[in-house]
């Protein structure tokens, strides 16, 4: 049954398991379930009452920026499935209580960007989006328990350095953030965790942020780099990643079983970062950064994968790779 008939009919808050999908991968099968009302099953975003999302709320459907733009505004419970590609340019703000969630590997957002802003309890799943000119493919600023999961991000290494902006930053504050599972590729500054040098009086005690089995590739820095935060970072893959982790500004990072291959700078400080560091393969780099004192986490952590196992894991695994 269509999801947009079961709105018809008021049946749209249940919770719909997706069918089982099976991927060929490396020689091997995975299975993949998933569901519209999936919530975190780790990181920062557990923490603070947890992540729901739309969940309770109703189901609805769209296939263009307006009907996108449209449903994701106001602050009431709702899942928001997104069917097929879309093109435009400028910003779609995204309210409180949402998921917005790609209906399938279709799902494509070209141009323009997601910001969550001053809102909270928010998740984004299952999107591929790419080459935003003049802003962020997604901003995190003054939100509070999102989780980002199963995203495709991208641009190109064709432009300047400074064309694009950012794949995802959190910044102003942002706090109680998850992202899982996404596949950050081609662009030259990835991913911000805090804005600026001189922004410690706002975002000092915030920016909690947990990134783990997602997969960079061709990334020239920023796989993220933390400004005063607090960071988790495990079970990700590095491919031809040049400057990888950049722990800045008194942020403290427990970086956990990685995997580095290509990168020149896997883990360092800049301006008083630290970082502990455990159970990673940094390659032909290594661990630069400050000791640290950020040792464990609140919330509750999956049996770790070792670092030999994390490629089979994550590579064609990460990314918009769902169906519902």
């Amino acid at each position: 049954m269509k999801l947009s008939i079961l709105a018809s009919l008021g049946l749209s808050a249940l919770a719909l398991a997706a069918p089982t999908r099976t991927v060929e991968k490396r020689g091997t099968l995975a299975k993949r379930a998933a569901s519209i009302t999936d919530v975190p099953s780790t990181g920062y975003a557990t923490e603070n009452g947890g992540t729901t999302g739309g969940k309770g709320g109703s189901t609805t459907t769209v296939s263009s920026f307006a009907q996108f733009t449209a449903a994701v505004a106001d602050d009431t419970a709702r899942i928001v499935i997104v069917s097929g590609p879309i093109t435009s340019t400028g910003n779609v703000k995204i309210g409180s209580n949402k998921s917005v969630i790609g209906k399938d590997s279709s799902a494509k957002l070209t141009g323009f960007t997601l910001t969550v802003k001053e809102k909270k309890n928010v998740i984004i799943r299952n999107l591929a989006i790419s080459k935003v000119v003049g802003g962020d493919a997604v901003a995190i600023q003054l939100a509070t328990n999102v989780w980002i999961d199963h995203l495709d991000l991208s641009s190109d290494r064709d432009h300047d350095k400074d064309y694009y902006d950012g794949l995802l930053d959190i910044t102003h504050a942002g706090d109680f953030v998850t992202v899982s599972n996404t596949y950050f590729h081609d662009h030259w500054k990835c991913s911000l965790v805090g804005h600026s040098d001189n922004n410690a009086a706002e975002d000092t005690g915030h920016l909690r942020v947990t990134y783990h089995n997602n997969y960079w590739s061709n990334i020239n820095s920023r796989g993220p780099s933390l400004r005063f935060g607090t960071g988790h970072i495990f079970n990700n893959y590095y491919e031809n990643v040049s400057d990888g982790i950049n722990t800045r500004d008194g942020a403290q990072v427990l970086v956990q079983n990685n995997v580095f291959v290509g990168s020149s700078k896997p883990l360092y400080s800049t301006d008083d970062g630290y970082a502990v560091a455990n159970g990673n393969d940094f390659g032909t780099g290594s661990n630069a950064a400050l000791a640290g004192t950020l040792t464990s986490v609140p919330y509750k952590v999956p049996t770790l994968l070792a670092a030999s196992a994390v490629k089979a894991a994550v590579v064609g695994v990460a990314g918009n790779t769902l169906s519902f």
